[in-house]
């Protein structure tokens, strides 16, 4: 039987446990309780999380929170469903902020085609707008692409000179065709709680024809909770069973898949090293 000391608790489940990095989580969102979550990150087996934004205060109070635990960094962005906010004067403060040590990529930006009203035009302009910031700030970009794989992509390779640092196609949904194409671009590509759902498909081909130096794993938190945890808030605990998901369609261990999805998160996001 396993006698666990209460100050020694943390030590032994994090001997039992591989950690993993949650590369894109909301936990300043309302419905969450941030405070709760970074508590027990080594209890859940995080060894680090990204906090990822998308609006100008969002940006902001991420920075913040990031600063306050050596475990926590962030991006700083303008989604694209946020573009009615967005201003130029915006990207004057994310470039200043751009070289704390806290601040590890630009996103989540990008395009976003698929309630109706959006305004394509706009958010193609901020689009390109943050993919100049990110080449002025030598930070890697992380991209949503939600029924936009064309215009994304169109619009990646007019601006082929700004990738000078890679980035994420967060939360992916494409094809794998489409993959490669932005792996041949210089970017990862990140898995959600998505892939476990019992009409996700397209998936184990996509994710058993990629090279596992090339994933990266996420929740997207508080939204897309895994399968067992459907219809409730997700939190960045449950990237484990994104991990498993990976681990079981290309027939390799867990802890496999953990070292490489950290190793990868390490590689693009420099400033977590």
């Amino acid at each position: 039987m396993l006698v666990v000391h209460k100050y020694d608790r943390m030590e032994v489940v994090k001997n039992l446990m591989a950690t993993l990095i949650d590369t894109h989580a909301h936990i300043t969102d309302p419905k969450l309780d941030a405070q709760e979550i970074i508590y027990n990150m080594d209890a859940d087996g995080l060894s680090h999380l990204v906090l990822a934004s998308y609006s100008y205060q969002n940006s902001i109070d991420n920075l913040l929170l990031a600063k306050a635990d050596k475990r926590l960094f962030c991006t700083l962005g303008i989604h694209p469903s946020y573009v009615n906010e967005f201003a130029d004067s915006h990207l004057e403060v994310f470039l200043g902020h751009s070289s704390d040590e806290k601040v590890i990529a630009i996103g989540e930006v990008g395009l976003d085609y698929h309630y109706e009203g959006f305004d394509a035009k706009l958010q193609q302009y901020a689009f390109v707008a943050q993919l100049e910031l990110a080449h002025v700030a030598n930070l890697p970009i992380v991209i949503h692409m939600r029924d936009a794989d064309q215009d994304v992509q169109k619009i990646l390779r007019q601006n082929k000179s700004k990738l000078t640092h890679g980035g994420v196609m967060h939360c992916y949904s494409g094809s794998l065709e489409s993959a490669h194409t932005y792996m041949d671009l210089g970017f990862y590509i990140s898995f959600s709680g998505s892939i476990t759902f019992k009409n996700a498909k397209k998936y184990p081909e996509i994710i058993a024809n990629l090279p596992l130096d090339k994933i990266l794993t996420e929740t997207d938190c508080p939204y897309l909770a895994p399968q067992e945890f459907r219809g409730q808030l997700n939190y960045p605990k449950y990237v484990r069973c994104v991990a498993q998901k990976i681990a079981e369609i290309k027939g390799i261990s867990f802890d496999q898949v953990a070292t490489a999805t950290t190793k990868n998160a390490l590689s693009i996001f420099k400033k977590m090293k």
